[in-house]
């Protein structure tokens, strides 16, 4: 009788655990290379007045400059704080001493963006070379669990995703650069020339065709994991074009407030996704011309920041709270998001309760 009892007691603990849990899709947006301050305080005034770094200063001015630094952040990024405050939590404020930080000693691309996936700042991943990464990836994990299978996509500008993901081992789908989309319809053909056919003015297929091309397969296909990687930002950043590098991260929020419209217009989606925000690594800022640079030898290049928005995580709007979070926790966190628990080989941080909790 007791054992009956007992067994009761666990089933309706895990249908109240499993009701209040909500998530049942994640979506992971990059922005390479975005600095948290202006994410958190808006135009840097140095490098706007700078005619070094800004070729339209004007421009700038009144598009994106305020004198509170929250009004000028709203202008650049004016979905993220508006959503927030709704839906979600921003991390990274160090005005506040509220500190986000990567923890691999390189501080650039590759090493970050194994980071955000693995959990793990593997010395031995020290360069952007394309060279499949030995780390199991969080994203393969969830791709191996029941019901993901086959589920887990990822659109990169950058070439080197196929690498760092190591989709030939993981099994996910990845479409970087111009990788051959392969869609069958007709209006998805399309993007697919587009990305042949457009200019590459950074060298490397626009943000907004990695963009489209994932909202059309998000359509199509109903991935249960998305992982988006804009690359514009740190690509304008190290031309010490400020202008281009402000009117990308504009652009970047502007897609994606249409990708939260999106997957709120879709039964699978709506009120079942969270999406997570955040960079692979940060830039100069004490020394003006360094901000074009990051690096081991660039001071503030450790410095990021994290936004979180979704079902399950508490509408706490600017974290402002002293605190201290890391890159590596965001692997475990999007695992712990969909109620599983990331171990693999390597050993990796605790995920980021304020966010699923």
């Amino acid at each position: 009788m007791k054992f009956r009892l007992l067994i009761g007691l666990l089933i309706s603990i895990s249908a109240t655990l499993s009701a209040q849990h909500k998530t049942e899709n994640i979506i992971i947006v990059t922005l390479d290379g975005m600095r948290w301050q202006e994410v958190m305080k808006g135009v840097d005034t140095a490098l706007m007045n700078s005619k070094q770094y800004t070729r339209d200063s004007e421009y700038v001015a009144q598009s994106f400059y305020a004198p509170a630094p929250e009004e000028s952040r709203k202008k650049i990024f004016p979905f993220i704080w508006s959503a927030i405050n709704n839906h979600g939590q921003i991390y990274g404020n160090r005005t506040y001493n509220n500190f986000v930080n990567i923890t691999n000693p390189y501080q650039f691309s590759y090493p970050g963006y194994n980071e955000i996936f693995t959990g793990y700042p593997d010395k031995a991943v020290n360069s952007n070379d394309k060279v499949y990464n030995k780390n199991e990836n969080v994203l393969e994990f969830i791709n191996k669990q029941p019901g993901y299978q086959n589920k887990v996509a990822a659109f990169s500008t950058w070439g080197v995703f196929p690498y760092i993901l190591n989709a030939p081992r993981s099994g996910i789908y990845v479409n970087s650069d111009v990788d051959t989309l392969k869609f069958k319809d007709d209006h998805l053909k399309l993007i697919n020339d587009w990305q042949f056919l457009t200019t590459r003015p950074i060298g490397v297929r626009p943000d907004v065709i990695t963009y489209f091309a994932a909202r059309e397969y998000l359509k199509a296909y109903k991935p249960k994991v998305l992982y988006i990687a804009f690359d514009e930002t740190d690509d304008f950043a190290h031309g010490g074009m400020y202008d281009q590098y402000l009117r990308s991260a504009y652009s970047q929020d502007r897609m994606i407030e249409d990708l939260w419209n999106t997957i709120q217009s879709m039964p699978q989606y709506k009120n079942k996704t969270t999406l997570i925000i955040t960079c692979d690594h940060g830039r100069g800022d004490k020394v003006k011309s360094e901000w074009t640079s990051h690096g081991e030898k660039v001071a503030d290049s450790n410095e990021i920041w994290l936004v979180a928005l979704g079902p399950d995580t508490k509408p706490l709007g600017e974290v402002k709270e002293q605190g201290q979070l890391y890159q590596r926790q965001i692997a475990t966190t999007l695992a712990a998001l969909l109620g599983f628990n990331f171990k693999p080989a390597h050993e990796v941080m605790k995920p980021i309760e304020s966010i699923y909790k």
